[in-house]
């Protein structure tokens, strides 16, 4: 496949756009056309032969932009190869084990056939926008948790896939 691929996101304070942004760099340098696009700024997906979807773990669900995005897309998301990403835990737990999707997620994920999804650690770091966040900073449980080696395997896997469709 030499396709389209969008790489779209829910983000609130900007760290999972450099997720997203990392998916599509290994998409491209892959031999694929992607790009990273925040959520709310996709009117329409037809013009992309496969779809990842990305949202920050907010009170254990993705942002709204994210949620609006697979909710308006469904029917044309369901058409496609798609994939799911959630980042949010700040602490080690996703470089230890796999995390599963929350509720919301995995109900998308069973209706759209999601291929696979996967949780990549969060970053909340000073500056964070939000009530919730500036609470987790004041108690000292932000910091960088992303594992881009792990987001960059997971993209070449995501490319191997489409390559061989």
């Amino acid at each position: 496949m030499t396709g389209k691929v969008l790489v779209a996101y829910g983000t609130t304070n900007g760290s999972t756009a450099q997720i997203a942004e990392a998916v599509a760099q290994v998409l491209r340098k892959n031999g694929l056309t992607a790009e990273a696009r925040p959520a709310p700024s996709v009117a329409n997906i037809e013009t992309y032969d496969a779809v990842v979807v990305g949202g920050a773990l907010y009170t254990g669900r993705w942002p709204k932009d994210a949620r609006r995005f697979v909710r308006r897309h469904r029917r044309a998301l369901a058409e496609r190869p798609l994939w799911f990403f959630s980042s949010g835990p700040l602490d080690a737990s996703a470089l230890e084990r796999n995390i599963p999707p929350v509720s919301g997620v995995r109900r998308a994920m069973d209706r759209l056939g999601v291929r696979e999804h996967l949780t990549f650690g969060g970053c909340l770091e000073e500056g964070a926008r939000g009530r919730v966040a500036r609470m987790i900073l004041r108690n000292g449980k932000g910091g960088d948790f992303r594992d881009f080696p792990a987001i960059e395997a997971w993209a070449e896997r995501i490319a191997k896939e489409l390559a061989a469709a």
